[in-house]
């Protein structure tokens, strides 16, 4: 189950967001997303969970909770939707 975390603190690593998971099950995988230019944190990640009941228990214990100072937004993660529109510049033929 993957799983979207917002509202990060930007203080926060791939670490300390797997450990956070890990009390509900076993964590297959957690990344912090940063800027490609700076590496700093964006203030969200996604952790990828083995078990979808533990991820539903993960969602429903850690939406709205506290995480250094900030109020994270826990839900399932939707699958990213990609547009036709290549954009940029060039011929159209």
């Amino acid at each position: 189950m993957n799983i979207y975390v917002g509202n990060l603190p930007y203080s926060q690593d791939d670490q300390g967001l797997q450990a956070a998971f890990e009390a509900f099950g076993e964590v297959k995988s957690a990344k912090v997303i940063k800027d490609m230019a700076t590496g700093r944190s964006k203030g969200f990640g996604f952790v990828e969970m083995t078990d979808k009941a533990a991820g539903e228990q993960a969602i429903e214990a850690l939406n709205d909770t506290d995480m250094d100072g900030r109020t994270v937004r826990v839900n399932e993660a939707r699958p990213r939707e990609r547009s036709n529109d290549r954009g940029g510049f060039g011929s159209r033929y």
